[in-house]
């Protein structure tokens, strides 16, 4: 029975947290006839201007105390930042109050008749396959959007005028852990490396809040053939009747998978023949960088669209349409014939590794907050590549040892500092060391906030800082 058909008039809801999913929820909450509160650990000068905006539509805000279950509390519906550890949701439990988060609000309130989701979620990848997901849905004619973590709200998507054929939907192991009733059409693991341990306790919860994803998955369940765990993940996954094993690879696909014959992305799962035929979908050349992680993306993307009965054309066209976001294995400009390109998204190791196997030879910088992250594998799988390093951020003397361990031929730049100066100064030395043909990237496999805002401010001093360089080259 979906939400619509229950009466939420006087039903005490407590939204755990403000910003960007709290405060919506709390809105939707209040708009159905809840009695809503909204509790939030901080009570800094942005939480009080939050607060008083929801208190003149009669919504009741409790800052500085995100603890204590207010009295009569039937439902708390929490933001995915919110840690599963919290004292909020240990009185909940014993309470025998129901969470949800976000995600689990927005899939009840579905309509009878509303758009099927086709799900993604990975450590790294994410946005850029829903967004490609998104455009080959396009060009097969299709309304669709892409929604959740990606940035436009799910609840947004399922309450507002607009009408959809299909969503394509981004979610983080944050939201998956507190969606228990989420029932995708298809979906994806893209890949799984260690992150956000902190939050979860252990790799063995996130991978399983991560295979949530899978759970009464009605068509496919689209998995990495190059990582196991993604599979292992299906097969412990409760499904629909009928929902089938679909994997994606960068080399030659076997029957029920898709992947890449001689420069082809070929389909040999959604054609009449898997054992005999493969479908041709697109060339290589069609993705939008075509590095390798980029075509595993467009695969995991293909497969989503070819389970909702998209045809090889659309998936050509909306491949060869879209454009990645910014700070994404972004090409800056070529100087004096080396490459720089802004992978400032790449903020943890399996996603640097991924980079880093794109291009050949390489200076790379690395470095800001680790979070916890090692870096011998991933200097040893790329030390042949690395024609020289520039290190920059709080943790860089972790990247520093990993790389006199096992790649101490490789020369060496540590910057001491972290003004606002640094990044130009990383951006000089790299240009120092690199040689006509090789590629500097900006790959930190580190999180930002040591030196700047966040990972697109550290984009943009790069991309500033080889701007600059170019000019004065011209000059």
């Amino acid at each position: 029975m979906g939400i619509r058909k229950v009466s939420w008039n006087g039903k005490r809801v407590t939204v755990a947290g403000l910003g960007v999913s709290g405060i919506p929820a709390a809105r939707v909450l209040h708009g159905l006839g809840a009695v809503v509160t909204v509790v939030n650990d901080g009570d800094d000068e942005r939480s009080r201007a939050q607060a008083a905006a929801l208190e003149t539509e009669g919504i009741t805000v409790r800052l500085g105390d995100g603890a204590t279950l207010p009295e009569g509390t039937e439902l708390i519906v929490t933001t995915p930042g919110w840690r599963p550890d919290k004292p909020l949701f240990a009185a909940a439990a014993e309470a025998g109050v129901p969470v949800w988060g976000d995600v689990e609000l927005a899939w009840r309130l579905r309509g009878p008749d509303a758009a099927p989701w086709l799900a993604v979620t990975g450590t790294n990848g994410k946005t850029t396959t829903v967004r490609m997901l998104a455009s080959i849905l396009e060009a097969a004619g299709l309304r669709t959007a892409a929604v959740g973590n990606i940035g436009v709200s799910l609840l947004d998507a399922v309450l507002g005028d607009e009408t959809y054929d299909v969503l394509a939907v981004e979610l983080s192991s944050y939201q998956l852990h507190w969606a228990p009733s989420l029932r995708a059409h298809s979906a994806v693991v893209l890949n799984l490396a260690p992150d956000h341990l902190d939050w979860h306790g252990s790799m063995e919860a996130y991978a399983a809040d991560k295979g949530r994803i899978y759970e009464g998955n009605t068509v496919a369940c689209v998995y990495n053939v190059a990582d196991k765990a993604t599979e292992d993940l299906v097969r412990e996954a409760d499904v629909e009747e009928g929902c089938r094993a679909v994997g994606f690879t960068l080399g030659t696909p076997g029957p029920s998978q898709l992947g890449v014959v001689e420069g082809i992305l070929v389909d040999r799962a959604f054609v009449e023949n898997r054992h005999k035929q493969a479908q041709e979908l697109a060339e290589v050349a069609d993705v939008n960088p075509p590095a390798p992680h980029n075509i595993a993306n467009a695969l995991a993307a293909a497969a989503l669209a070819r389970a909702f009965g998209v045809e090889p054309k659309a998936v050509r066209d909306g491949l060869r349409a879209f454009r990645p976001d910014p700070h994404r294995i972004e090409l800056v400009e070529e100087v004096e014939g080396v490459t720089y390109v802004d992978d400032s998204k790449a903020t943890n190791t399996h996603a640097a590794e991924a980079s880093l196997a794109a291009y050949d030879p390489i200076v790379w910088i690395a470095g800001g907050l680790a979070k916890g992250a090692t870096f011998d594998e991933l200097v040893q799988k790329s030390a042949k590549r690395l024609r020289g390093v520039v290190l920059i951020g709080a943790d860089r003397a972790l990247v520093r040892e990993a790389l006199a361990r096992h790649a101490p031929e490789v020369p060496v730049v540590d910057l001491d500092r972290t003004d606002t100066g640094a990044m130009s100064a990383a951006v000089q030395e790299a240009a120092g060391l690199a040689r006509p043909g090789d590629t500097v990237l900006l790959a930190p496999a580190c999180a930002s906030m040591d030196m700047f805002a966040n990972y697109n401010k550290r984009g943009e001093a790069f991309a500033d800082a080889v701007r600059a360089l170019a000019a004065t080259g011209r000059a």
